[in-house]
């Protein structure tokens, strides 16, 4: 029972609500609310149980599912400028540690992962691109942005302006409006960037980033080290990299050493970045870039005519309720890929999506390897890279499977 008066509307919530706040995980569901005092949407309140316990402090959002987003369970803290400043240096400090000299391009908030539920930050070389996906953090923006390039700038790193990349629907579920634009930081005498295009290099490969119209924030940030595994496999191979986008396993196999890499797309918007960045870096005579559909090209290509195939699909699902009809789709690409190897080859494949958990990846391509009549020597199990961190207690921050295969 809490002792002290407190300055925030409360939010009193069901057991459930309450045992799932107690494990760690920061999210109060709408039906879990019993009842709770007049707040506005996006502000603090305060999470108790029905025996009137105090849970946490949490940041509301009248019109979403999830109700609360709890971001302290200290009684003590006081939500000013100075509270968020830390927060953010926590963020950063963890970065330096973990990416050492990558953190010229890693991703610097994670949302609940780093406790700024909503919000995502990466940074691609001199840019900032961020995305808010949650009312509470729309209404914090204009403390922690500013803070946030200010704290960048003090230690020394080169930041010169900050792109918004809120053009996606899952705002309207917060009542938030969709648009992408440079945020003004000229209070910090930044003027707004000429181009939206930053130049990066990861792995050793040179990459122009569009952080107004490349997906997501720019770039996939999140599979860094295992293009690094991929490409260490590569020497002395020929490689079909699926799903490419814009190219980055076909360009790290390439720069390992294979004897020739077919990068395949659907969009051919995508295959002419992949082109470009092979053009870059040199890589144009090993690497050649297909527009086609994986799962009609798949079954046209004869067995051995690749011994290293990576499969990076987008996520084929983002519903627990389309999970079954994702995982026929992991299924049939991996069936066909395993089927083309030839004994010996090599297989990378993955899943983006943390409907589709561990457990069910796996026993898909167990399944999959039956179907092709295969059995599969693990070399590898991966995830997301650490700036992307798994916080044990919160499920949906651990999304990506990434494994290494033989093929005997």
């Amino acid at each position: 029972m809490m002792k002290q008066a407190r300055e925030f509307p409360v939010f009193t919530v069901t057991p459930k609500a309450a045992r799932s706040l107690a494990a760690g995980h920061p999210w109060v569901y709408a039906e879990e609310v019993l009842d709770a005092q007049p707040c506005e949407n996006g502000a603090l309140a305060d999470v108790f149980s029905q025996k009137g316990s105090w849970l946490g402090t949490g940041l509301v959002s009248l019109q979403s599912k999830i109700r609360v987003r709890v971001l302290s369970h200290n009684a003590n803290d006081v939500f000013d400028e100075s509270f968020w400043r830390r927060r953010l240096r926590y963020a950063w400090e963890y970065r330096k540690a973990v990416m050492g000299p990558d953190v010229s391009n890693c991703r610097i908030i994670f949302g609940e992962a780093d406790q700024f539920p909503g919000l995502t930050v990466d940074r691609y070389g001199t840019l900032l691109s961020a995305q808010v996906l949650s009312v509470g953090m729309e209404r914090l923006k204009h403390t922690l942005f500013p803070a946030l390039v200010q704290m960048l700038r003090a230690d020394g790193q080169d930041i010169r302006g900050l792109y918004e990349r809120n053009d996606v629907a899952l705002r309207e579920k917060e009542g938030l409006a969709q648009y992408k634009g440079w945020y003004d930081l000229s209070a910090l005498g930044l003027p707004l960037p000429g181009t939206p295009l930053a130049h990066i290099c990861e792995n050793g490969i040179h990459y122009t980033v569009d952080v107004e119209n490349g997906q997501k924030t720019g770039f996939f940030l999140d599979q860094k080290y295992n293009r690094r595994a991929v490409a260490a496999l590569a020497r002395g191979r020929t490689v079909l990299d699926c799903f490419t986008h814009t190219g980055s396993f076909a360009l790290n196999a390439a720069k390992g050493g294979a004897v020739k890499v077919t990068a395949v797309d659907v969009s051919e918007a995508a295959c002419a970045m992949a082109r470009r960045n092979a053009e870059e870096n040199g890589l144009s005579g090993v690497m050649q870039c297909v527009a086609a559909d994986v799962f009609e090209l798949l079954p046209t290509l004869s067995k051995g005519s690749y011994d290293f195939i990576i499969l990076d699909p987008p996520a084929f699902t983002k519903a627990r309720k389309t999970l079954r009809n994702a995982l026929r789709g992991y299924k049939e690409i991996n069936t066909r890929a395993m089927r083309l190897l030839p004994r010996g080859g090599y297989l990378a494949t993955c899943s983006c999506s943390h409907f589709a958990t561990q457990e069910e990846f796996c026993k898909m391509l167990a399944a999959a390897a039956a179907d092709a009549g295969v059995q599969l020597r693990q070399i590898a199990a991966r995830q997301q890279a650490p700036d992307h961190p798994i916080l044990w207690n919160v499920p949906e921050t651990d999304y990506l499977k990434f494994y290494l295969f033989q093929v005997v």
